[in-house]
């Protein structure tokens, strides 16, 4: 049990940690659903902003990548921009439900055309080979991960929505909050659990099995999802 604790440990780190970090784009919502519920919106809002502009500030003097501490300030901006035009606080979120429904309708459209969303998100972690996650007795395990995925934006998704339409803004920052760091990581652990666990009783090759063409029967993919 120790075991397995700190192999998934070791593996959520591999996802968000590095040069890279998704991290850089999350933290700046929490922040504000933390500070606007402390403090004000207004404190809220110039807090998100401030902590944005401070990552791509240290990734740009590490000389990192850019992109998710620009996706973070970039969401920020837009958000307070909807906030001021609307003239209400939960403009704020309506970004989020855009990119909450643009992400349910990919993870249903790459389950549709076969090359389910959680093969894309493991492929950008960690850079297997593309094709791997296409085998037929590899794919099965990211598509029913992805299903749950579905499942969760979805619930996630109404909850949201129907308190943007009562424009209940502290019950918008509690679904978020709760829906959003917390959750995803739960989501994340039971992913891992269950996709290495399907892998293996698909009994498909392992990704260096995959590499250098080693014929059936294969030992199967042991760690790693």
């Amino acid at each position: 049990m120790l075991d397995k604790s700190r192999e998934i440990f070791e593996e959520f780190r591999v996802v968000v940690s590095g040069q890279n970090s998704v991290l850089d784009a999350i933290l700046p919502p929490i922040v504000f659903l933390l500070l606007n519920g402390l403090m004000n919106f207004q404190a809220a809002m110039y807090g998100a902003l401030i902590l944005s502009i401070i990552i791509a500030i240290f990734r740009l003097l590490r000389k990192q990548s850019l992109w998710y501490a620009l996706a973070g300030i970039g969401s920020v901006l837009v958000a307070i921009a909807l906030v001021w035009v609307l003239g209400k606080s939960e403009g704020f979120f309506l970004p989020g439900l855009v990119s909450g429904s643009m992400t349910l309708l990919l993870a249903i459209l790459s389950l549709v055309i076969r090359r389910p969303m959680v093969a894309w998100t493991s492929y950008i972690a960690r850079r297997w080979p593309l094709e791997w996650y296409w085998h037929p007795e590899v794919r099965p395990a990211y598509s029913e991960v992805t299903f749950a995925w579905v499942i969760f934006f979805a619930l996630r998704l109404y909850l949201q929505f129907s308190f943007f339409q009562q424009a209940n803004t502290s019950m918008l920052a509690v679904t978020n909050f709760i829906t959003g760091w917390p959750a995803t990581i739960l989501l994340l652990v039971l992913s891992y659990l269950y996709g290495t666990w399907r892998l293996a009783n698909l009994h498909g090759p392992s990704v260096e099995e995959f590499k250098t063409h080693v014929p059936a029967p294969w030992q199967s993919q042991k760690r790693g999802f």
